[in-house]
């Protein structure tokens, strides 16, 4: 070699190109893989969602314009009954006047209805010992000592706020998640 001349490494500049379309070639290898798990995962996750028959019960919309004060109604909600409870001022009178601490599941009546609507009480018509139907919500049917509510599977009995008041129901009638839409109508669910 001649002085002043550099010597050439005919193997640096391919070892840089080297490098370089490997980091290529892996970076498009993984893109490419998580395509691919992205397209077998969305429809797995997705087949999971609920199908359109649940979708359309999911919530329900009750017209209780035509319940009268002291009535109630059945409906159904989620394959289960639902009682809509018109309260009465008196029934109102009776649900505050009783001491919360005395009860197995302690609820006031203003816990258990909407603000500026108390004298409507939605719950679920399930008792929640074992799963029957209680009576109280129908014209004429038994409403138990404390004018509520009376499940005649194991005597258990529910205050006119739907609170377990006496028998092996461990907890209240369930209230569900609902809104007023109007002064007339309730969505459920």
């Amino acid at each position: 070699m001649a002085t002043g001349e550099q010597a050439i490494d005919p193997h640096a500049d391919a070892s840089e190109d080297g490098v370089r379309r490997r980091d290529f070639i892996n970076i498009a290898a993984v893109s490419f893989a998580g395509v691919g798990a992205a397209s077998v995962l969305v429809p797995l996750v997705n087949q999971m969602n609920p199908s359109a028959d649940v979708l359309a019960e999911a919530s329900i919309e009750v017209d209780i314009s035509a319940i009268a004060v002291g009535q109630a109604i059945k409906t159904i909600f989620r394959k289960q009954p639902l009682f809509v409870r018109h309260l009465t001022a008196k029934e109102i009178a009776a649900a505050d006047a009783v001491n919360i601490s005395e009860l197995r599941d302690p609820e006031t009546l203003a816990q258990r209805t909407k603000e500026g609507h108390k004298q409507w009480l939605i719950t679920m018509g399930v008792c929640t010992h074992l799963g029957c139907v209680p009576l109280g919500a129908g014209e004429g049917e038994i409403k138990g000592a404390f004018g509520g509510y009376f499940c005649p599977c194991h005597g258990s009995t529910y205050d006119t706020a739907a609170r377990i008041r006496k028998g092996p129901a461990p907890k209240n009638l369930l209230v569900p998640e609902y809104v007023f839409n109007s002064d007339t109508v309730i969505k459920v669910g």
